[in-house]
């Protein structure tokens, strides 16, 4: 039984390949899915009306359980040092279990887009299985008009199936758990985990794979727009603070996750947000956590108390408890998802050595030195076996995400810096005053502080410092922020400590660039900080 306008031969279960389903729903809007859900067991809702699901053993992604189908038309163009190959035969023998997976169910579909830019964007099919991922996929693309639904043709299908069970030996996978793109046949297979995020992730990769050849450039970023029409796009890892910083309630929200720059601006690959929902205060985040009290909006894995209020301060699940609403229900946000050129960018990292400072002014060759490694400090909770912040590299600040090698990536985004004549900041949303587990996390006001005065220029007439491990420009006073804090061995106990600490972070960096050297030129060369000046 098809339900919701299947008349159309392009709506038709048929185009998934799927066959024999007990029902079928076509774009069954929040109330529907919501009531569904909650009849089915799938989760329930809270005193303010969202509806809390929680995910079983996977509460992040699961990136090691992620493939890339490898034929003739993906070997040359995939960056395989970063993507794990899935064989053609081993794929067929997938594809044809999940289809056997799902005869019988109950399924749902939702046609949107991913992207705001209809020059750019892509039109995607979602099938789930549980009613709550239907709603949270629709939370978190672009819904089309009831006009645009009627001529709607897929160019992408994900089947969802967390029942299906992979067989590492038959399937070529890993585990039980299984995320399988296929670039030439517009598929993508996800079976074994709950965690919804794996879907809106999958679009991503989808768009990094196909926007550079069209010289478009695919963003893991949040973006807002001052009322002057000056854009700032914000890149950083899950946890650095690129949602909460973009939700900015002086500034208009493009998007808070994943954004395309091409030649008439930039345009959110979105129509939602994925907000972390950890240790969420109305004091410190009001935009966000109003969102959490309206229905419609999906939480993941948030703990109720006895009356079902969220307790956003209990972690016992994970620390990666979410919130995925609407663009909409954040009050400022652009109706649009498109705007013109950036004047400004900044690049957060959450340092877990303690050695960065809380803002630095970057060149054009710094930022695409700093772009390429993506330093930062994985966030525990945000994926399976991190229980604790550790410091890692992230090219592009989103190398799970990244199909093709970063060169490419990291070649356009100069370009365009260059092109349009973008200032570039990089913020340390980490800690200070000690490494973590000594220090303290970097106070959000003063982050808030010194990002208003460089998004309103007023930065830029500041005194400057060069930092001698990096070799960046830092502001020595801004008004409004301890001065202290803008130098990062003054806050440590043990001046000694914190320079064997930078010396340590800038061996790391070193060493993790290794794998660029050939692929820049000797500008971004001559960014990299330097054991020579860090002894000095």
């Amino acid at each position: 039984m098809e339900e919701m306008g299947s008349r159309n031969p392009s709506r038709g279960i048929e185009t998934t390949g799927l066959s024999g389903l007990s029902s079928v729903r076509w774009n069954l809007g929040s109330a529907d899915l919501v009531e569904t859900a909650v009849r089915r067991g799938e989760g329930r809702l809270t005193a303010h009306g969202a509806f809390v699901a929680t995910t079983g053993q996977h509460t992040g992604r699961s990136p090691k359980d992620k493939f890339v189908l490898r034929d003739e038309n993906t070997d040359p163009r995939i960056w395989w040092d970063n993507n794990k190959a899935i064989e053609p035969d081993a794929y067929a023998r997938l594809l044809e279990d999940f289809r056997a997976q799902a005869r019988g169910r109950d399924l749902f579909v939702q046609d949107l887009y991913g992207g705001a830019d209809p020059q750019n964007r892509i039109c995607v099919r979602v099938v789930t299985e549980y009613a709550w991922h239907s709603l949270f996929i629709r939370n978190l693309l672009i819904r089309p008009t009831r006009e645009e639904l009627e001529t709607f043709e897929p160019e992408l299908t994900i089947i969802d199936l967390p029942s299906f069970r992979a067989d590492p030996e038959r399937h070529g996978a890993r585990s039980e758990t299984v995320i399988a793109c296929d670039f030439t046949g517009n598929t993508i297979l996800i079976g074994g985990t709950s965690y919804a995020g794996e879907m809106k992730k999958s679009v991503f990769t989808v768009l990094n794979y196909r926007l550079p050849e069209a010289g478009v450039m695919p963003m893991h970023c949040s973006a807002n727009e001052g009322d002057a029409g000056d854009v700032a796009l914000f890149f950083g890892l899950s946890g650095t603070g690129k949602t909460t910083l973009s939700a900015d309630p002086k500034r208009t929200l493009i998007g808070d996750d994943e954004h395309g720059w091409g030649e008439d601006g930039i345009f959110n690959f979105e129509g939602g947000c994925y907000a972390k929902t950890i240790r969420l205060s109305a004091e410190a985040e009001p935009e966000i956590f109003a969102t959490t009290r309206r229905f419609g909006t999906v939480l993941e894995n948030v703990v109720l108390d006895a009356d079902r209020v969220p307790d956003f301060d209990d972690g016992s699940l994970t620390e990666n408890t979410r919130a995925a609403y609407p663009l909409h229900f954040i009050p400022n946000a652009s109706e649009t998802g498109r705007a013109g050129q950036p004047q400004n960018i900044v690049m957060l990292t959450a340092d877990a050595f303690g050695v960065m400072p809380p803002i630095a002014k970057l060149t054009p060759a710094e930022a695409m030195y700093h772009f390429l490694s993506g330093y930062t400090a994985k966030v525990a909770g945000t994926e399976k076996g991190v229980t604790e912040p550790e410091a890692t590299f992230s090219t592009c600040f989103g190398a799970p995400f990244m199909p093709r090698h970063p060169s490419e990536y990291g070649n356009l985004l100069k370009e365009l810096i260059a092109r349009h004549g973008v200032d570039c900041w990089l913020v340390s949303t980490g800690w200070t005053g000690g490494a973590y587990g000594v220090g303290q996390r970097m106070p959000i006001k003063a982050t808030r502080a010194l990002l208003a005065a460089a998004l309103d220029g007023s930065l830029k007439d500041a005194e400057f410092r060069t930092d001698p491990h990096f070799g960046f420009q830092v502001p020595v006073a801004v008004e409004g922020v301890d001065p202290s804090i803008l130098d990062p061995r003054s806050t440590w106990a043990d001046g000694e400590a914190y320079d064997a600490q930078a010396r340590k972070l800038v061996s790391m960096f070193q060493a993790n660039f290794e794998k660029f050297e050939a692929h820049v030129d000797g500008d971004v060369l001559k960014a990299a900080p330097t054991l020579a000046l860090a002894a000095e």
